[in-house]
């Protein structure tokens, strides 16, 4: 073998060894992208704040006769309570027509009327995570009630929410919400709760 085949030979082993140096560093790196997980962008963090910042004022004014609220989750999602975060669920409400009906609406389709000193939900504390089906949040809940005392007007906390969430081809909507409160002692059922004594919370 003369010298020119030499160095032939010689640079294809040292082009073999770089591609495949090269295609281990691309396998690295993409394990390293997959081992991160699901992201979300800048725009899915404002639609999901849009859609939990929305829920208050949406469910306060049961607006659209609570279709609207029907409308923050998917048709088959369901909302309810526990006392301790991630366990212990009640499934209060669950469907389209049952969260309507959670969003103010009465047996007739429309509003129930309002109560004589309504509470007004305060959402703080948002967090929200990735998931391989759409996204995780929690947060804290204070209400404020339009009932002035000696003491001014009843700021309360309630504990919070825990959101299961997914990104619909109508944007992000509840899969699930849950209500978190550890000081309350929570019916299986939202007709069998007794009448609150919020001062004695």
């Amino acid at each position: 073998m003369n010298k020119s085949m030499n160095k032939l030979m010689g640079k294809y082993k040292i082009s073999i060894a770089l591609a495949g140096a090269a295609l281990g560093a691309g396998l690295l790196i993409g394990n390293a992208i997959a081992q991160r997980g699901p992201k979300l962008d800048a725009q899915d963090y404002v639609d999901i704040r849009q859609l939990i910042d929305g829920y208050s004022r949406i469910l306060e004014n049961c607006t659209n006769n609570g279709n609207d609220y029907a409308n923050m989750y998917t048709n088959d999602a369901t909302f309810g309570v526990s006392s301790t975060w991630g366990s212990g669920v009640k499934w209060w409400f669950k469907g389209r027509e049952q969260l309507a009906r959670a969003g103010g609406a009465g047996p007739n389709g429309m509003c129930r009327p309002p109560l004589p000193n309504p509470e007004y939900h305060i959402v703080a504390n948002l967090f929200v995570a990735p998931t391989a089906e759409g996204a995780k949040a929690t947060s804290t809940l204070l209400t404020i009630q339009n009932k002035t005392t000696k003491y001014g007007d009843p700021i309360h906390w309630e504990g919070g929410y825990e959101d299961t969430l997914v990104k619909t081809a109508d944007g992000w909507r509840f899969k699930s919400r849950v209500h978190v409160w550890p000081e309350m002692k929570w019916t299986d059922r939202p007709e069998d709760m007794p009448p609150r004594k919020i001062e004695e919370e």
